[in-house]
């Protein structure tokens, strides 16, 4: 399973290399999935004509947050708040989703999950 972060959604929606990449997975069967979180972003920052996020969504398992989950990104975020460290609330969640899903998950901000256990695949934005 590949968990696609919002810079990836995004880029999809935008007609980007990222899009041919993601239909590229989908016709090998791989599992796309996104989380709650990221239809928010993404539904949130929606331009008038990127109306086509509903196929989108269709088309992906959303991955949901259950207390697993939450308790996973609050220990995330005090751990690396000790270090002097801040995580968003949004990014722990995100990283918590794939963790207990087992994917791996594709972002153009691999920077922002620092987080143990997380494999993150690099989709650097706009290709």
């Amino acid at each position: 399973m590949i968990v696609l972060d919002s810079t990836v959604l995004i880029d999809h929606l935008r007609g980007r290399p990222a899009a041919e990449r993601v239909n590229r997975l989908a016709q090998s069967h791989e599992i796309l999935a996104t989380t709650a979180i990221n239809v928010e972003e993404i539904v949130r920052g929606l331009r008038m004509s990127e109306q086509a996020a509903d196929k989108l969504f269709a088309g992906l398992v959303v991955l949901q947050i259950g207390q697993e989950e939450a308790v996973r990104a609050g220990e995330w975020r005090r751990d690396f708040g000790a270090l002097g460290i801040t995580l968003s609330q949004a990014d722990c969640l995100i990283a918590a989703c794939v963790v207990t899903a087992g994917g791996r998950l594709a972002t153009g901000n691999p920077q922002d999950f620092p987080m143990p256990g997380v494999h993150v695949e690099d989709w650097p934005v706009g290709t």
